[in-house]
């Protein structure tokens, strides 16, 4: 089983939907805690509108974004401060419960994770995939 991380920092939403399809990716799973962007083509309407034409279902878990103090570490370079902070929010019932959709959602269709962060190792959906494929063994595919 493989499951997908990809973070749309400085990629046109086209060539983000290409990677998606070219990696044969079913369902992207968006664990952004805001599903808002100020790059045209990633907020959440306008991403979930476009992936359906392109033949892949969208979800949005905003339960597994990370709070606003973990993506201001993360924008500091402070790592494991996020993961930190991550981690305490990840032990909240509804960040739980979201994460057995996601798992759920995984087993099921061939699933991306999308997040901003071009690389995924300053990126909370690192600790989700992570967290994945030690659980279930999924074997993690950074596009």
């Amino acid at each position: 089983m493989k499951l997908y991380t990809i973070g749309y920092e400085g990629e046109p939403q086209a060539a983000v939907i290409d990677r998606l399809k070219t990696a044969g990716v079913e369902v992207l799973a968006d664990v952004r805690a805001v599903a808002a962007s100020r790059r045209a083509g990633f907020s959440k309407t306008v991403l979930g509108a476009s992936l359906r034409e392109a033949g892949i279902d969208y979800v949005h878990l905003r339960p597994l974004g990370t709070p606003k103090a973990g993506r201001d570490a993360a924008r500091k370079g402070r790592i494991n401060e996020m993961r930190d902070i991550f981690a305490g929010h990840m032990a909240e019932p509804t960040s739980e419960a979201a994460f057995q959709q996601l798992r759920e959602l995984a087993r099921a269709k061939k699933t991306a994770l999308l997040c901003f962060e071009a690389d995924h190792v300053g990126c909370h959906r690192a600790v989700l995939a992570e967290r994945l494929a030690q659980e279930d063994g999924f074997e993690v595919v950074n596009l």
